[in-house]
């Protein structure tokens, strides 16, 4: 059974917009202290994703159990930090960006053709889209349909005056033909790598030493246009500061179909271990990621 993406915001609408307000004149380390203090210690009592991390440090990063319980605090710290800086961000708060491969990218972007860029659920990725801006191109970014209004609103707010256009997962599918549309004009799309959004057809890969399912969608989007592909993760590496990681994902586009899909999701993969190898308290996926059949 394959996890579908929910990629929802926890929180109400006026939750939202009185935290925002609160970030206009607050530092964000208040909150972060905060959360540390008097959140998390009740998310890890009370909420299943302890174990689920404990599981991913001890299991997949082959820490110790006292390392791995440190690190299962720390991730979530983290977390609420990173929900908080998109809030911060919403309420004005800038943030020093460092970006690894941004040659490669422009590149990319001055191209006639289009472009796929994959994403994750670690670090802070929607930094990247008010970050990453090209006048060449307009970006293209698959959201998740169910978001709440306030959440829309602010993205809708910050990214009015850019070439960024936001996406709906929908469930009738038709996100599809908008991403086509895209792809014929020559554009950029975002689509997160490691969740599914709608399909359920998968591809299954050894990721951290254990089989766990990838969407197939993104690698046949891909392979089916014979599209550039970049990796593109934003992690957090310090109080105020984000580092962007662009690393392009190469694969033959003479070989075979499938060997073609087999091979870029092999370069995505490797490219995931390489930044949970460097980051391994920021993975955000609260599910049991790999197949429970192995």
């Amino acid at each position: 059974m394959v996890k579908q993406w929910a990629g929802t915001t926890y929180g109400n609408n006026w939750m939202h917009k009185a935290l925002i307000q609160m970030l206009r004149y607050i530092d964000v380390r208040v909150f972060y202290a905060f959360t540390a203090l008097f959140v998390i210690p009740i998310c890890l009592i009370l909420n299943p994703s302890c174990g689920i991390i404990f599981h991913y440090m001890h299991k997949r990063m082959q820490m110790g159990r006292v390392r791995s319980f440190w690190n299962t605090y720390l991730n979530h710290c983290l977390f609420a930090q990173v929900v908080i800086d998109k809030f911060a961000m919403y309420a004005g708060k800038q943030f020093d960006i460092k970006i690894e491969g941004y040659d490669y990218y422009l590149k990319l972007t001055k191209s006639p053709n289009a472009f796929i860029q994959l994403s994750s659920h670690i670090g802070n990725y929607e930094i990247a889209g008010y970050s990453l801006k090209a006048d060449e191109k307009a970006f293209n970014a698959l959201v998740y349909y169910g978001e709440k209004e306030s959440i829309m609103k602010n993205r809708s707010s910050i990214f009015k005056d850019t070439h960024i256009h936001m996406i709906p997962v929908s469930p009738d599918m038709s996100h599809l033909f908008e991403i086509n549309s895209a792809i014929s004009r020559g554009e950029v799309v975002s689509i997160p790598a490691d969740r599914f959004c709608g399909s359920t057809k998968k591809i299954d890969k050894c990721f951290l030493g254990k089989n766990a399912p990838l969407p197939y969608g993104p690698f046949s989007i891909a392979t089916m246009h014979a599209l550039d592909v970049v990796a593109v993760n934003v992690m957090k590496t310090s109080t105020k500061q984000y580092t962007i990681y662009i690393t392009p994902l190469l694969y033959n586009k003479e070989a075979s179909r499938k060997a073609q899909i087999e091979e870029l999701a092999d370069a995505y993969i490797k490219e995931l271990e390489r930044m949970l190898r460097l980051f391994p308290a920021q993975w955000y996926n609260y599910f049991d990621f790999w197949n429970k059949d192995e």
